[in-house]
């Protein structure tokens, strides 16, 4: 057992194969191709192989195929082998030098229940996906929610298709605006409870932790604002983007949060996230 967390250590000392590993636990739970992960980390093919190659060998990732494709996903299990080896087995199970196991904290909404929940969803331009789901949020959980967006690389202007169909389902647009990401950093800034990404580009930057540790979830779907053809099908393109999006929300709101600990409420939202039938 001590030469495995020694080989684990040893293959994550690397910078790269670290940045590999980071990338795929933001990611988790999916699993993605080699050639995104080296495009994301800008590494050639090659080295990416190298790279992902010594980090299932030394059992960190797994590997599946899918159709010709080979996907790659972080291993928590062996995560938390690593974690648990250098703090529960070298400490002995002290209290004052063991972090705390996030499965045995209380439920996240207790030392909330009286107000409301601050939810931020992030995409790269905060002009479309973002934008829709703090809409969205805002006027279906106004009551115990919060609604922020913001962007990465957030564009000067929001989309006119999804301002325009925004307006057409009867919401308020008056608020929104395109904001960007460091907005919610600052010292003054709300602190958040839940911070989601709805793009994958937002999901694989490395961006630094967030105060007080909110639940994050990924909920990636495709950019309207891409959508190719003629009028209305571009149209179509943002309302299946909003109808996907405001069924993972009610489906968040839905939870009883008052109830669940940190890990099964994060269980929960990857499987909003994960679910495809949502977007039917």
């Amino acid at each position: 057992m001590e030469n495995i967390l020694t080989d684990r250590l040893a293959c994550l000392s690397h910078p790269q194969r670290m940045a590999v590993f980071r990338l795929l636990m933001r990611r988790c739970p999916d699993a993605l191709p080699a050639g995104e992960i080296a495009n994301v980390l800008a590494l050639k093919p090659s080295t990416a192989s190298v790279y992902l190659s010594a980090l299932t060998q030394a059992g960190l990732i797994a590997q599946r195929r899918s159709g010709t494709r080979l996907l790659y996903s972080v291993d928590l299990g062996a995560a938390r082998a690593v974690v648990a080896g250098l703090f529960e087995d070298c400490c002995r199970g002290r209290a004052d030098l063991c972090p705390p196991s996030l499965d045995a904290l209380e439920p996240k909404a207790d030392a909330r229940s009286d107000t409301r929940f601050n939810v931020l969803f992030i995409c790269s331009g905060n002009s479309a996906r973002s934008i829709m789901a703090e809409t969205i949020l805002r006027e279906f959980g106004a009551d115990r929610f919060n609604a922020y967006s913001a962007g990465t690389a957030p564009r000067s202007m929001l989309d006119p298709f999804a301002v325009e169909m925004l307006h057409m389902k009867g919401h308020d647009i008056t608020p929104l605006r395109s904001k960007n990401v460091t907005e919610f950093q600052t010292p003054g800034a709300p602190q958040m409870d839940f911070v989601f990404t709805v793009c994958d580009r937002a999901a694989n930057e490395d961006c630094p932790p967030w105060p007080g540790q909110p639940v994050s979830g990924h909920w990636g779907l495709p950019d309207p604002v891409r959508a190719t053809g003629t009028e209305a099908e571009r149209r179509l393109a943002f309302q299946q983007t909003y109808g996907a999006l405001r069924n993972r929300i009610a489906a968040f709101t839905a939870l009883p949060l008052d109830q669940l600990s940190r890990a099964a409420l994060q269980r929960r939202i990857d499987a909003i996230g994960m679910d495809t039938a949502i977007e039917g």
